[in-house]
């Protein structure tokens, strides 16, 4: 049976709050649409370990620093409806309008985890971000919640969003899917030419060889640079070694118990971003 889309608030609430009081479980996955592989596997394992999925896809426009991206960024509400099939129970797919009658007033301060890479690059962009997200949890009160581990930055925002403002939601982190070639997969991917697709390959292929170079944090942080000013389609933005759970930049693995490298790179117009675990 099909999904049912949902494009008011009224109607999301009032959905949440019946599976709620039925006694059922309910499982959110907050998408911008433009659904892939990536999106899908948390989709299922939301309808595998839930009574009740719900599926927001919602091209976000406060967590855009680039408006030239916005504009760009695909919408395909009626594939992604198809692509979901029977997977969820509700779809909700508002209008800009519905969700910002008026600009947004949510300021937080999610500290330090929001201070650097991402929110270093992308002035505004996790506000953006905890200003939709707290707003689909306060909507829906679901049980779960369902992230994927490319946005590993935003996974650590949102925890902190949970803390601040005490949802009940469990943040459920779900591993990177990736392409055939390794790239990971991403709604900006179907930007990519056929040749910068193959190209932007290289990303993940020089995270994995740098997991296996003998040395410190340097050395590999020299390695990863030195690699992708190799590829001539690539402009590195940063690639920065930090604690997994703090986030904050590490010099050595002996600063921290877990250790995660993330990257981004411009190829052409588009901004990918991957991250891998080194300890």
């Amino acid at each position: 049976m099909a999904a049912n889309i949902i494009t008011s608030i009224q109607a999301l609430t009032i959905a949440a709050q019946e599976m709620r009081a039925a006694g059922k479980t309910i499982g959110l996955v907050p998408t911008m649409g433009a659904l892939h592989e990536g999106h899908l596997s948390l989709i299922r394992r939301a309808r595998a370990e839930n009574d009740v999925v719900f599926v927001s896809i919602f091209v976000n426009p406060v967590q855009f620093n680039n408006q030239e991206d916005l504009v760009k960024y695909p919408r395909t509400l009626d594939n992604d409806v198809r692509l979901i099939g029977d997977n969820a129970d509700y779809i909700f797919a508002p209008s800009v309008e519905e969700v910002f009658p008026a600009p947004p007033a949510e300021q937080f301060d999610f500290g330090s985890v929001a201070n650097v890479m991402e929110g270093a690059a992308r002035p505004g962009h996790f506000n953006g971000v905890g200003v939709i997200v707290g707003r689909l949890f306060h909507w829906v009160n679901p049980h779960n919640s369902y992230f994927g581990e490319k946005d590993y930055q935003q996974i650590a925002v949102i925890r902190e969003l949970v803390r601040q403002c005490q949802f009940t939601t469990h943040i459920i982190p779900c591993p990177i899917v990736r392409e055939p070639n390794g790239l990971a997969m991403s709604s900006r991917n179907r930007r990519l030419t056929p040749e910068e697709f193959e190209t932007a390959a290289q990303i993940h292929q020089i995270l994995v060889k740098s997991t296996e170079i003998k040395g410190d944090v340097p050395e590999i942080k020299a390695f990863v640079e030195s690699e992708i000013a190799k590829v001539p389609a690539f402009t590195l933005d940063y690639f920065e070694m930090a604690d997994d759970t703090t986030l904050q930049t590490v010099h050595s693995f002996s600063e921290a118990k877990g250790v995660m490298g993330f990257i981004t790179v411009y190829i052409g117009a588009v901004r990918l971003i991957d991250n891998i675990r080194y300890r």
